[in-house]
């Protein structure tokens, strides 16, 4: 899978604001990124759309592709919830010239920094707060409280990661988070008219 284009990877724990910040790069930076969409095995919710959120597959499907060796990376985060990256969707970002932008869990972004090394960049989205991150998780309504009690367990072995990331952006106001997401985008995709500007 060789191509000019490169990858940008955001991973956070549920409810730090990485899918906040991914849309605003996307809408500031329309001719350098695409965002990948992720195949998950989970049931669609009622304001997701098939192809733009996710691609929506049963457990089975998602195993033959597996066994296929469809995916650059997958794994199984709860019991039978699949989410991973399909090899034709990076392709197919490469080959309109674009670069990839990803919003994908914690283990996920580590995979891909790992298997696309210096093409990637890994920014991990840090939450002010453990507090602030079960706020945001009880506002969504979309959540019970047992998979509140789950992700909040999930986020702290999360977050213990954060090191291993290329970059950490402190999402204590989205302002901040993405002028901070702009100036590091630019300094990755450009940095040759970044050079002539100092």
């Amino acid at each position: 899978m060789s191509s000019n284009g490169k990858l940008i990877i955001f991973s956070a724990p549920s409810g730090a604001g990485k899918t906040t910040i991914v849309h605003h790069l996307l809408d500031t930076f329309p001719d350098w990124l695409e965002f990948s969409v992720s195949a998950c095995s989970r049931e669609r919710r009622k304001e997701e759309t098939e192809g733009v959120d996710y691609y929506f597959l049963s457990v089975e499907e998602f195993k033959h592709r597996i066994g296929m060796d469809e995916f650059v990376e997958w794994e199984e985060v709860y019991t039978n919830h699949f989410y991973g990256t399909l090899k034709i969707e990076i392709e197919r970002i490469w080959r309109k010239g674009k670069h990839v932008i990803f919003d994908v869990d914690v283990n996920g972004g580590l995979n891909l920094k790992n298997i696309f090394r210096e093409k990637a960049m890994a920014v991990f989205v840090m939450p002010p707060s453990i507090q602030s991150l079960e706020d945001r998780l009880k506002k969504r309504e979309t959540e019970t409280p047992e998979s509140i009690k789950r992700r909040m367990a999930k986020a702290s072995m999360e977050i213990d990661k954060s090191v291993a990331f290329d970059r950490i952006i402190l999402n204590d106001s989205l302002e901040h988070a993405f002028a901070e997401a702009e100036k590091i985008t630019h300094e990755f995709l450009d940095p040759v008219s970044d050079k002539h500007k100092k």
